[in-house]
């Protein structure tokens, strides 16, 4: 969904981020020449149009931000890396249209630096490097070893977060019942959990285990709808920051029809999902800073970054190596001015964009983790409750339905509850029906036996799927 009125938060917020970050970054002011927002029609269907970011296809390389220099050395080191490469696969690699490409290899070959092997099609020329380009390489190589897609100004990554904040969308209850289509979720949860989605400020869901606190904010981010665009790789101050993560970030590669697509504007940029990144009990503090490798000299940004203008979903809060007060202390400041301060290897601090919806997912209660001072900053404290009964009937007839059975047997049904659950004390969880839904699938598919739900079939799952389960049958 996607409101075209902004409204005051939304206005304030990004008039206050842009103002902020021009004043932080002098190459801001040159940023807008560098991509452009498209204006579109809302998802509801509304006449009123919203702006949306869309970097502008690149025209030479001074107002794509492009140094000479580092494309002379992206150049060289692919070409010492595959040998000999023809002037559109060098355009390709590092995301360059290939119109500025023959000029430019015109000048390194007048330098003496590549040579022409042969002719290629469609008026291009293979190249390769001469003893003085492999020299150059080395050099260069030495300095830095990435090799690939040209990177993008730190200032334009700016300007784009800010021009694609999440805290200027709106999304209202239609967009939830959308993005939740895939789970039962009681009124109460929608009405719950509707405004402090809305709100786009920070939240925890506590509560006890498997009752869906994860995949309810797995699930946040489709709430916001839209994609948004981020450059596969940053230059800031003449350090190369990867961005772009095939493992956090999940591309637009294709239309509706599975077509490839070829209306990509300036290629060093990759059209995404809005992010959702997910960090367990693997999440240590530094994860949380620019990481740097000594070796490639390419450092690598950290899960708040790769989040902007998404979701970060901190799971398991409380059971991270550190001690949650590490983490909070560090995130105070981020969590009210939606920026955070960073190193870089050469020891610099830069200022970079805080822009995304942090969600804090635990078992415990939360004033038991975190003093008041952190709790003021986090508005939503929702607690995800156990199921009723009359809940965790619908949720397993439905969930029945979907892997394969053909009824539910209420008797059976009435078995499961009162023998493994009721008579034992143990509580529903929003989790046991699929769970052990499927485990008497298993077991009927591996005895070639129909899919039936009987009492002794619900035996065998509980004893399987409960720890130090006894049961009793009549």
């Amino acid at each position: 969904m996607f409101n075209g009125a902004m409204g005051n938060r939304g206005i304030d917020t990004l008039d206050h981020t842009l103002s902020e970050e021009t004043s932080a970054f002098s190459a801001q002011e040159s940023a807008p020449d560098r991509w452009n927002r498209v204006a579109e029609s809302s998802s509801s269907g509304s006449s009123e149009l919203k702006a949306l970011f869309r970097p502008q296809p690149i025209t030479d390389f001074a107002t794509a931000g492009l140094n000479p220099a580092v494309v002379e050395s992206l150049v060289v080191k692919l070409l010492q890396s595959v040998g000999m490469a023809s002037g559109r696969r060098i355009a390709h690699e590092l995301g360059l249209p290939f119109r500025l490409l023959p000029e430019f290899l015109c000048q390194l070959q007048n330098r003496k630096i590549v040579n022409l092997a042969n002719a290629a099609a469609a008026n291009d020329f293979d190249y390769t490097l001469t003893d003085i380009g492999r020299a150059r390489a080395a050099s260069y190589l030495d300095e830095c070893a990435y090799v690939g897609t040209a990177p993008v100004p730190f200032s334009d990554y700016v300007a784009a977060v800010a021009a694609q904040t999440i805290t200027c969308e709106y999304p209202k209850q239609a967009d939830l019942r959308r993005a939740f289509a895939d789970l039962l979720i009681p009124e109460q949860m929608f009405r719950t959990l509707g405004p402090a989605i809305n709100s786009g400020q920070g939240m925890f869901l506590f509560g006890s285990p498997g009752n869906g606190k994860t995949s309810i904010a797995e699930r946040v981010t489709l709430c916001f709808g839209r994609t948004v665009w981020i450059p596969r790789v940053l230059d800031i101050e003449g350090q190369i920051v990867k961005l772009f993560d095939l493992a956090c970030h999940q591309p637009i590669t294709a239309d509706g029809n599975g077509r490839l697509r070829n209306d990509v504007p300036d290629a060093r940029w990759v059209e995404i999902k809005r992010p959702t990144i997910v960090a367990g009990g693997e999440l240590t503090m530094d994860s949380l800073e620019i990481r740097y490798d000594p070796v490639t000299r390419v450092s690598e940004a950290p899960f708040q970054m790769k989040s902007n203008n998404g979701l970060f979903l901190i799971d398991d809060f409380g059971r991270q190596k550190m001690p949650p007060a590490d983490l909070l202390n560090r995130w105070i400041m981020p969590l009210e001015k939606r920026y955070d301060h960073l190193s870089l290897a050469n020891g610099k601090k830069i200022r970079v964009p805080f822009d995304q919806l942090i969600i804090f997912s635990t078992n415990l209660d939360p004033s038991n983790l975190v003093d008041e001072a952190f709790l003021r900053r986090i508005p939503y404290k929702i607690e995800m409750h156990d199921p009723t009964e009359p809940q965790f009937r619908q949720i397993f007839a439905a969930l029945a339905a979907k892997i394969g059975f053909p009824n539910v047997d209420v008797t059976a049904l009435d078995y499961l509850i009162e023998h493994h659950f009721r008579r034992c004390g143990r509580p529903l969880r929003y989790c046991h029906p699929r769970d052990l839904l499927l485990q008497i699938k298993n077991h009927c598919v591996y005895n070639d036996l129909p899919l039936k739900l009987k009492p002794e079939y619900f035996d065998v799952a509980a004893s399987n799927y409960f720890t130090g389960t006894t049961y009793k049958t009549d």
